[in-house]
């Protein structure tokens, strides 16, 4: 515990915990976006589960340095391409994002009113696999982060039980906004596909900065910011939703 003592370990500490919130956004869109299939009296208990989840992850990762360092040894080659254990993971879970995303974009905007009110109680576990699934994925870039910028590993946790705390308080409030506004709606699961192609141009060894990224993003929802207080007066489209009511 003698990091408790040292300035620079706090100074980490801080600026790792700040990473860690910002790379976990699209973790909490993605959740969001698979609870919000649930019917509204499940939809936080999916939210809070998929986040500790991320957390329990998380913190396993980091106890298992030697396991996740042995990841980025080569396991074959594709095309003079030497595809990693990491590599694998980030292109599947790539592949999955780009598929459920335009899935779920079709549901919203073709899909069936109602459609899922039958099978309600059979979903649930569904969708904590899906976020599971894709908590390991979003997982290994923040913790790959988290070993580059803090020596101890008493701080990398501590940056990842903080963040994913913060994220909980707020994961409520994002989803609820995220459900009013069709446009906001559309924004995230197209994001979502970006990171999809992000994920699969890191699996095979083409990185594209993060804060590209970050900015397309934070540029798009600033740009609907404005055009939803021009058209404040104004009735939204209304996206298909999966239930027509509780079950």
């Amino acid at each position: 515990m003698d990091w408790l003592t040292d300035p620079q370990a706090w100074i980490a500490l801080a600026t790792l915990t700040a990473l860690e919130i910002v790379l976990g956004i699209d973790n909490i869109i993605f959740i969001s976006i698979l609870s919000g299939k649930l019917p509204a009296s499940q939809q936080n208990r999916a939210r809070l589960t998929g986040l500790a989840l991320a957390m329990f992850t998380r913190v396993g990762l980091l106890f298992s340095l030697t396991w996740l360092m042995g990841l980025t040894a080569p396991l074959f080659s594709v095309l003079d391409r030497e595809i990693t254990g990491r590599g694998l993971i980030l292109l599947l879970g790539g592949l999955f994002l780009l598929a459920k995303s335009t899935m779920e974009i079709h549901d919203k905007l073709e899909g069936e009113e109602g459609h899922a009110s039958a099978r309600g109680a059979a979903s649930f576990a569904g969708t904590i696999i899906q976020i599971l699934l894709l908590d390991i994925v979003f997982s290994l870039d923040s913790i790959i982060t988290a070993i580059g910028m803090a020596s101890q590993l008493a701080v990398m946790v501590t940056a990842v039980v903080v963040a994913v705390g913060f994220m909980m308080l707020f994961s409520g409030k994002i989803s609820t906004f995220v459900d009013r506004h069709p446009t906001i709606k559309m924004l995230a699961l197209s994001f979502l596909i970006l990171i999809g192609v992000a994920l699969i141009g890191d699996a095979l060894g083409m990185h594209i900065p993060k804060g590209y990224i970050y900015f397309a993003m934070a540029f798009s929802v600033g740009v609907e910011m404005l055009n939803m207080r021009v058209r404040a007066r104004g009735t939204p489209v209304k996206l298909h939703q999966p239930y027509d009511g509780e079950s």
